[in-house]
Parts: structure tokens; C-alpha cells; sequence
């Protein structure tokens, strides 16, 4: 059994035993308390917020001191036909209440279609950027949904810069996204959304140059998980605007909401077809799912390969058959099945990038490296078995030595090795999924030190010993690459089926993607990842329309 579903049905056990000795409840009434409780802490762990319980359950529940009705400290809530743990409903709740305040707030915009006209002058009056733009001016709370490409970040670009116009560039905003990479690419589609636009030079540099990671921009106190902004310490911003919002769990938006100061606005972007967070819940597709009014998805893309685009249609689709005839025919020729030995074509594809970083002599040098690592990227379903994360990491750092590409025999930190951060250390400000690049440090005596660009692209180096846990990441799960793009991407999936491969890992994967989509996998494995939709059962979204209970979203 893998390790940590081991220690995870131990806590399960340990949880659901503990409650149920003090359930107050006579037997059989404590076992079947005993059980829902470890369902739900195992539901937990797969990101589900809270779990179903049928009327009778609810009523058994009722009848135990461990339980209530959010009303008064519990160590479980019933509510709605859900069971969730205290902390949970109260994430739940404070976030519904509170994005439903602020999809109510209205402001008014002084000749408003003559100002749209200004930052989309070649829309028409139903194109869905100038809508987006529409509501970004007139409420505080907006969600702008859709694929890559469909210019989420360009539309809101131009919403900042009239929202400068419209309120002088003394409004304060702030840009945000979950990792360091995102952030990057928010800061640069911000400063491509707002070139060519006929604004005064004073209302263009009021335009945030650079995004932060969420982490940055609440806070982060060392040797805490608790935020320096929060409901009693405002953020200093007027309008926040976060991308990559798919990736953002329940308790993380939960603090963001929390920290909104009155009258502060809020735009949140992202693809609500991708996997939800890895934590507990799917935000924003509750989000998109209960508050149409303030949501538009846009629809048409500008950037994304005609190709990919079209293979991501189907497998959103649900047409594993038009999907695997498109890997088949490989027409057009940037999406198509590899049928070459997958660790040999990923050997290949790194090669450069490998034989750069043995030459990377200043930071000008090391940019261009982490360029080159971006161009290709591995990505698996699983990490476990031969085409997990851990395996194909392991072939691809073989075939590398094979191949005569430095890398050192037995030597753990050798140059070019690209790294994945696997947990939050809020002291060095590194977080899950920040990714590094092992070089020597020439004006240390050539001593290997980890580089990482930060959000603002500049670079910072660390010994590899002072590092939280990491990981090589040459391959990386999907769940990981969300946020990220590459030219590239070569999907693997597992030799069997399992309940983790899902129609949107798949979408995600694609859409990792701006050239070149390589599959490595078999039909059925194919077949039954898109047959299969991810649902994650959450109170959210009923809890917006005006209820208190959920579905699954």
C-alpha cells in the first residue's frame, strides 16, 4: 500500500475513534458514527470539503454532543444533508457570505460605452471581453472563465487601465496568482494588455508592473501559517485580481475574501474546466456554477494552437474516440501518439537544455536556462509505477547519463538538475510547486546552489541543504503543472486505469501546452480518463444560490 494512504486510513481511524468515544452514542449508533466520521476524513483527503449523510444519518448525528449545526463550536457540522468538519463549514459559510455581499455591490460609470469604446474600440457590443469589462466596472465581485487564449488576462489588462481612468491612478491595485510561475506570466500578460493603448502615461504606470503569489501578497509570517492580512488588517488595495483561481483551495480563498478592505473589488481568472485545487474544494466552479451573473466565460481563443485547441474541444467533449483518432493521425502534426520509447523522446527533447547549463556563466545565463527548461516538459498521471512521476524521473536522468549528458553518476545536486519544491516553507518564502535549477556557484568556488526566479523575475540561490523537501522534475504530475505552460508537453499516462485519471486531468495536461501535445499511453487507458468527471461534493455552491446544503460539482 502506498505510504501515505497508509497514514492517511490510520488518521482516518484515529479521527473517527476518538469522535466516537465521546459521541455520547450506544451501539449500533456509535459504529455508524465511528464510520462517517472516517469517511469524511477520507473524503477530505481527496479534496472533498464535506459528505453527504441521508436524513436518518443527520438525525443520528443530531442526537450527539460532537455534532451541530455550525451555530456553536462543534468538532462537526450537519448542514444542508453534508457532515463537515467545524473548520471547514466555517470556511464555507464566512466565504459564501462573503462573495455573496460582494456580487451585490454595484458602481456606477460615468458614460460607460464611451469608456469601453476607449479600451475596446474594435469590439462590438456583445463581444464577451467587452462584457467581461462591463461588469468589472460596474460591480465588485467578477469572474472571467475560459481556455487558454481566450484573452482573460488581456481583457483584464484593459479593465485595470479604464478603472484608472474612470477613478484617477491613485486607486490601488494588486495583482496576485498561487505560484511564483503564474505570477510571472500574469505580470507579462498585464504589461502586453495594456501596450498600444491611447491613456495618459500617469494612468498606464499606475498599472501594476509586477504580479506576487498569493502567499506574498497576504503576508507570509515566519514559523506561522497565519497571514499578516486578514479581516482586521486589510490588504492596502482597492482592486485585487488573481489568476490561476481554479488552483485556489477553499481555506486559501476563504483568507483572501477575509482580507478584502471595504469596498475593495475583486476579479477573479481562470479556467474552471481544469482540475480543482489539490486541496479541499473546486472554488471556482462553485463560484461560476451558483453566481452567473457575475461570471463570463470567453469563448473564442487568440493564441492557443489551432490543433491543440481543437484535441482539447474533444477530450472537454467527452469524445475519447474523435480524441484518439486526432493522437492517431497525428493531423495536424503538432498533436499526435508517440510511438517511440517515451524516456528515449524525453532524453532528446532535454538535451539542450542540459548542455547549456554545464556552460551558464551569469544570470542572464541562467535565465535563458529556466527559458529552455520551460520548452519541454514530462507530465504523468500518477507518481507511482513505471509511468509515474518517481519512475520516468528516474529513466530520463539514466538515458541522460547513457547518452553521455552530464549528469553526475551517484552525484544528488549535479548541474542542470531541475527541482520542484513539495512543501511550504514560509520562512525562505518558497512554496509547493516552485521549481529550481541546481547550478555551480562559480563566484562560491563552484559549489552547487538551487536558483529560482522569483515573481518579479529576479533570481535567488540557496544551498541545497537549507531547501524544504523537493523533488526532480523533469517529469511532474499534472495536478503540479497547473499554472504553467510550456511549448511542449508530453503526456504519460498509467499501463492501468485509476480513479485519479479524469476527463479534466486530461484537459489540463493538453492545455499545458502552446505548440506540441505528445501522448504515451494506451486507447482504453485514453478512453476512461475522459469518460470519467472529476466531482468534488461541496456546500459552496448551493450555499450561494441562497441554501445551505451542496452538491458535487
Amino acid at each position: 500500500m502506498n505510504e501515505n494512504l497508509f497514514n492517511h486510513d490510520l488518521l482516518d481511524r484515529h479521527l473517527a475513534a476518538f469522535l466516537a468515544d465521546r459521541s455520547g452514542l450506544a451501539e449500533p449508533g456509535r459504529g455508524h458514527f465511528r464510520t462517517l466520521v472516517a469517511d469524511l476524513s477520507a473524503a477530505m483527503a481527496g479534496g472533498h470539503v464535506c459528505l453527504p449523510v441521508t436524513a436518518a444519518e443527520a438525525a443520528m448525528l443530531d442526537g450527539s454532543p460532537m455534532a451541530g449545526d455550525g451555530s456553536r463550536p462543534t468538532p462537526l457540522v450537519v448542514a444542508g444533508g453534508r457532515l463537515y468538519l467545524h473548520r471547514y463549514y466555517r470556511y464555507e459559510r464566512r466565504l459564501a457570505d462573503q462573495l455573496l455581499r460582494l456580487a451585490g455591490e454595484r458602481h456606477h460609470a460615468d458614460a460607460l460605452e464611451g469608456l469601453l469604446d476607449s479600451g475596446f474600440p474594435a469590439a462590438g457590443a456583445a463581444d464577451r471581453q467587452r462584457q467581461a469589462a462591463r461588469l468589472a466596472l460596474t460591480r465588485s465581485l467578477v469572474l472571467v472563465t475560459g481556455g487558454p487564449g481566450t484573452g482573460k488576462t488581456y481583457t483584464v489588462a484593459r479593465v485595470l487601465a479604464l478603472l484608472l481612468r474612470l477613478h484617477g491612478p491613485g486607486l490601488r491595485l494588486a495583482l496576485a496568482a498561487p505560484t511564483g510561475k503564474a505570477a510571472m506570466r500574469l505580470s507579462e500578460s498585464i504589461a502586453a494588455g495594456t501596450s498600444g493603448l491611447d491613456f495618459a502615461p500617469e494612468l498606464l504606470a499606475a498599472v501594476p508592473a509586477k504580479a506576487s503569489t498569493l502567499h506574498r501578497l497576504l503576508g507570509v509570517r515566519p514559523d506561522s501559517s497565519q497571514f499578516r492580512h486578514d479581516a482586521g488588517n486589510p490588504l492596502p488595495a482597492d482592486v485585487v485580481v488573481v489568476d490561476e483561481a481554479s488552483m485556489i483551495d477553499l481555506a486559501l480563498m476563504a483568507r483572501l475574501v477575509d482580507a478584502l478592505g471595504p469596498g475593495g473589488r475583486l476579479i477573479l481568472l481562470g479556467d474552471r474546466d481544469q482540475l480543482a485545487s489539490v486541496e479541499s474544494g473546486a472554488v471556482l466552479a462553485d463560484c461560476c456554477q451558483a453566481l452567473t451573473d457575475n461570471t463570463v466565460e470567453l469563448d473564442r481563443s487568440f493564441r492557443f494552437d489551432e490543433g491543440i485547441g481543437m484535441f482539447a474541444t474533444l477530450v472537454n467533449g467527452r469524445d475519447a474516440d474523435g480524441a484518439w483518432d486526432m493522437l492517431e493521425a497525428a493531423r495536424p502534426g503538432n498533436v499526435s501518439l508517440l510511438q517511440d520509447d517515451f524516456p528515449v523522446y524525453a532524453v532528446a527533447r532535454y538535451r539542450e537544455y542540459m548542455e547549456a547549463a554545464v556552460r551558464v556563466e551569469s544570470d542572464e545565463g541562467i535565465r535563458e536556462l529556466f527559458t529552455l527548461l520551460g520548452r519541454f516538459r514530462v507530465l504523468c498521471a500518477v507518481r507511482q509505477g513505471a509511468q509515474g512521476t518517481m519512475a520516468v524521473n528516474a529513466a530520463i536522468e539514466h538515458g541522460l547519463r547513457q547518452a553521455g549528458i552530464a549528469v553526475g553518476s551517484g552525484e544528488a545536486w549535479y548541474p542542470g538538475r531541475p527541482v520542484m519544491v513539495t512543501s511550504n516553507d514560509y520562512n525562505l518564502e518558497l512554496f509547493n510547486g516552485d521549481v529550481g535549477i541546481c547550478l555551480p556557484d562559480r563566484s562560491a568556488g563552484g559549489r552547487g546552489m538551487v536558483w529560482f526566479e522569483r515573481p518579479d523575475g529576479s533570481l535567488r540561490s540557496l544551498l541545497p541543504g537549507r531547501l524544504p523537501q523537493c523533488e526532480t522534475v523533469y517529469a511532474m504530475t499534472v495536478h503540479k503543472s497547473q499554472g504553467s505552460e510550456f511549448d511542449e508537453v508530453l503526456v504519460v499516462l498509467p499501463e492501468h486505469d485509476s480513479q485519479v485519471l479524469s476527463r479534466e486531468l486530461v484537459y489540463t495536461a493538453v492545455t499545458r501546452a502552446r505548440k506540441a501535445v505528445r501522448v504515451a499511453g494506451r486507447r482504453e487507458i485514453m478512453a476512461a480518463a475522459i469518460g470519467r468527471t472529476l466531482s468534488r461534493n461541496s456546500g459552496l455552491s448551493a450555499m450561494l444560490a441562497g441554501g445551505t446544503g451542496g452538491g458535487a460539482v
